[in-house]
């Protein structure tokens, strides 16, 4: 707790006050009257000054006392809405610290991949969804992973299926069937004749073509070779009317917003936005419709970051009532995923030994990006989860810090996986906050040690609590829809390591429950320099609370996964409650 501490002390408690504020002592007739309050419950305020109380008073969309129950009664006047929580537990609504949030919502309307326990499960899906598709229509998928079938297929290539049996099946429809990492693709031969890619394509960079032993395309697109099949299905998407286009990002960014709720995320975010979907989502923070707070970073070229004027026009903090800020670069990806050998290694992948990876967006056009990002005033946010890609992150983030000593950046390493040990120190030298996903320990935890051999992996992968002994910000999520948005599944990973199994990964690398607490709240709210006003539940901040079941800093292990989220109060108002 110690360096817990430190943290609160340092970056929350000389910002907002050293003390937290609780209700006077006053007579039930007298002083202000609150909104909302929430009385007999077990508080957990993730505030050092005053970790645990019983009850909350609002006003507005503001926390306005915060202490005892008999304290908190007098705040309640005839127009109070009063909440008995009757034991239950209230924290800080959670901050889900790395999603992709229109693809979150758009998942729920394709194919659902990730619980499928073999290809041919899969094929047999494409082919129920194909007899009733229009020919010419794209069908699309997402969450397969190879290592997490039970059966495999006889005829591999890199471990991945060939296309023969999906394109049997779907002679009329081109299908995207998008890895769960979202690093990879894997295509039917005519999204690939759609696409025009042949035996013969050369791959862009950052980017491979798996084939087969006869020279022809497997269907497996890696990393930047996958943009081609996107750009095609991109392509059959316009042909929708403008009217149909927004109405189905609407969809998207409604039904995100509204599964987010479920689960007491009450903040959102986003690494990949584009100019287009800004444009929306402020005429939605106009209209008072975005169903819960986002924090942006634009997943564009740095062609498009270039424009003239554009990142200064689209730069905006807490507009629309705190419900949008736009103050993000996280362009593409320095390397890609783990899981699909896309990641950017120092030495050779173990299971894959003629590759090191990928390096997707070339480094020169993330360090022109990083000077654009000072410039304007944009925090980056870039992917390296390979070594490889860790440290050319350091080396052109350290650069900017040690000329501008004095700037508060909180730059950003976006799923920080594989981390050399020399370079950890160069974290806290500048600055940098390590973007991590506890869920990610456990969901990927069965086959790290295949890509990286026993050594390497007990060295450098997954290090999220050896990050935290070194003084760095702890923070988490489950980058939906990579992986379930549910934030107890998280904790739970954070604060034990162990696997679908029953073995435990990296087990010296857990939290503790305060500190897991802390990186979904006031860690991810740090990481967005958003402590002023979320992250804890203290007097003048939102009134973004969630209202769960049990405590989970306190419950056993093997109970964490009963806990549900009862309520979600966003803005001091009631946005979700359990059936």
């Amino acid at each position: 707790m110690k360096k817990l501490s430190f943290i609160l002390a340092t970056m929350l408690l000389a910002a907002c006050g050293s003390e937290q504020s609780s209700a006077p002592a006053a007579d039930e007739n007298s002083g202000p009257k609150a909104d909302m309050v929430l009385t007999n419950g077990n508080v957990l305020t993730v505030e050092e000054a005053m970790p645990n109380a019983e009850a909350v008073a609002i006003v507005g969309d503001r926390i306005a006392a915060v202490g005892s129950s008999a304290e908190i009664a007098a705040w309640i006047g005839d127009s109070t809405e009063v909440i008995d929580l009757a034991g239950q537990t209230a924290m800080p609504g959670f901050i889900e610290g790395h999603g992709h949030y229109t693809s979150y919502g758009d998942s729920f309307y394709r194919l659902e991949l990730r619980y499928d326990s073999s290809w041919q499960k899969i094929v047999d899906k494409v082919a129920r969804a194909a007899e009733g598709a229009e020919p010419g229509e794209w069908i699309v998928g997402r969450g397969w992973h190879q290592d997490k079938w039970t059966v495999k297929e006889d005829i591999l290539v890199d471990g991945v299926p060939i296309h023969d049996k999906l394109s049997a099946v779907s002679p009329n429809n081109p299908v995207m069937l998008i890895h769960t990492s979202g690093h990879g693709v894997f295509a039917n031969q005519a999204a690939m004749d759609a696409a025009g890619i042949k035996g013969d394509t050369v791959p862009p960079e950052g980017g491979e073509i798996v084939l087969k032993e006869d020279g022809t395309p497997s269907g497996m697109m890696r990393e930047a070779a996958q943009d081609a099949i996107r750009a095609s299905f991109a392509e059959f998407e316009a042909l929708r009317t403008p009217e149909q286009a927004e109405a189905e990002l609407r969809r998207a960014i409604i039904t995100a917003g509204e599964e987010s709720l479920k689960y007491g995320i009450t903040s959102f975010q986003d690494l990949g936005t584009t100019y287009a979907e800004v444009d929306l989502l402020k005429k939605m923070a106009d209209e008072g419709s975005i169903p819960v707070r986002l924090w942006m970073a634009f997943d564009i070229p740095y062609e498009e970051l270039a424009i003239p004027g554009k990142l200064e026009e689209y730069r905006m903090v807490g507009y629309g009532n705190n419900f949008l800020t736009v103050r993000g670069i996280g362009e593409k990806v320095l390397d890609g995923a783990l899981g699909t050998h896309g990641g950017w290694l120092l030495e050779p992948y173990t299971d894959m030994p003629e590759s090191y990876g990928l390096n997707v967006v070339p480094v020169e056009d993330i360090r022109k990006s990083a000077d654009l990002a000072l410039e304007y005033g944009y925090q980056m946010a870039i992917q390296g989860i390979g070594d490889r890609a860790t440290r050319e992150l350091l080396d052109i983030y350290g650069a900017i810090k040690e000329a501008n000593p004095d700037a508060d950046l909180r730059w950003r390493i976006e799923h920080p996986q594989v981390i050399h040990p020399d370079d950890i120190p160069r974290f806290a030298k500048y600055g940098v906050i390590p973007a991590a996903q506890g869920i990610f320990a456990c969901s990927d935890g069965t086959w790290v040690e295949d890509r990286l051999g026993k050594d390497r992996t007990l060295e450098r992968s997954y290090l999220f609590n050896t990050l935290y002994e070194a003084g760095l910000t702890p923070t988490n999520g489950t980058d939906p829809p990579v992986d379930e948005i549910d934030p107890i599944a998280s904790f739970k990973c954070s604060v034990t390591r162990e696997l679908s199994d029953g073995t435990i990964f990296q087990g010296g690398e857990v939290y503790t429950r305060d500190v897991a607490l802390y990186s979904y709240t006031m860690g991810n709210a740090i990481a967005a320099f958003e402590e002023d006003i979320k992250g804890s539940i203290k007097v003048g901040k939102l009134a973004d609370i969630a209202i769960l079941s049990q405590d989970i800093t306190t419950v056993p292990d093997n109970a964490l996964m009963d806990t549900t989220v009862n309520m979600t109060i966003l803005g001091g108002k009631v946005v979700y409650t359990k059936e």
